[in-house]
């Protein structure tokens, strides 16, 4: 790995403070394209490349199947690369300055069903920690619409009981304070008196029946096997649970920027990616109020 790559992740870990899991994609792709370009044109420098080298990796990356949205993340991953090389003056001209990403076609995150949440958390059962643990998982995600990362690392004494709340470290390590509905505080509750069985020193609050934190994976494993007994979503992830949580509170009635703050955007424009789900509860409401859509004017 070169010296610059490694001064790049190093800058988007110190500096712009991004999550392990983002650093990990972005140093996946720049590794990827290094091998493209040293195998393609005996080039392991990729610190000075052409667009036509960059422009063959797409071409390639196509004709392997990779989707548009795919090829359009890591080369992504490469303009910041030379953005950062700019900023340190390392290169003076970044190769894909003019670069359009491809074509795609916008997808649209079907949320779970008010119905489809309830019959999950009716399914659990009561004495057993991984069951009471898998249940709190749930909740936490659905009523609070944090991010799975947020979740993972959820401190013990960050959960407040006289203020029924608890606090999250976010992006840009950004602190948010949280409320905790008296239902899954009913849930927390069981779930500490089982896990001070479990023998452990983790300062997490969720962990494994081995007394480590829990991962990314298993959270995952846990949203998909549930949802899995109750819908036919082609997709049942951590973030669908966030996303469900956003839309549902928009169906409420709930103020966009309560929602923002809430997930935690740094901006509006972040949350109003939710909003589209909500058209139809919004044309009901705006039905049954508007003076000028009654039967009877």
């Amino acid at each position: 790995m070169s010296v610059f790559l490694q001064q790049f992740l190093d800058y988007l870990s110190l500096e712009k403070q991004y999550s392990k899991h983002t650093i990990l994609a972005y140093k996946t792709d720049l590794i990827l394209f290094s091998d493209f370009c040293e195998l393609t044109f005996s080039q392991s420098d990729i610190e000075n490349v052409h667009y036509n080298q960059i422009r063959s990796w797409i071409v390639t990356m196509v004709d392997q199947g990779l989707s548009n949205r795919t090829i359009n993340r890591k080369i992504t991953s490469l303009k910041t690369f030379y953005k950062f090389l700019q900023k340190v003056e390392v290169i003076t001209v970044n190769p894909l300055q003019k670069h359009k990403s491809l074509k795609t076609t916008k997808k649209i995150q079907t949320p779970f069903s008010q119905k489809e949440v309830m019959e999950v958390l009716n399914v659990f059962e009561e004495n057993n920690f991984e069951s009471v643990r898998n249940k709190l998982v749930i909740e936490l995600l659905y009523t609070t619409g944090i991010r799975r990362d947020e979740l993972i690392n959820i401190q013990q004494d960050a959960i407040s009981f006289t203020d029924k709340s608890f606090k999250v470290l976010g992006k840009r390590n950004k602190e948010r304070v949280l409320p905790l509905l008296p239902s899954v505080i009913i849930t927390l509750k069981k779930y500490l008196n089982l896990k001070q069985e479990i023998p452990s020193q983790a300062s997490e609050l969720l962990i494994t029946s081995k007394g480590t934190k829990i991962y990314e994976t298993l959270v995952y494993r846990i949203i998909n096997l549930y949802f899995s007994h109750v819908s036919s979503k082609e997709k049942k992830s951590p973030h669908i649970l966030r996303h469900t949580f956003a839309t549902h509170l928009l169906n409420e009635g709930a103020d966009l920027n309560s929602v923002k703050e809430l997930l935690g955007h740094s901006s509006l424009a972040s949350t109003q990616v939710y909003t589209h789900n909500n058209l139809s509860q919004i044309k009901k409401v705006f039905n049954k109020a508007h003076p000028r859509s009654q039967k009877n004017d």
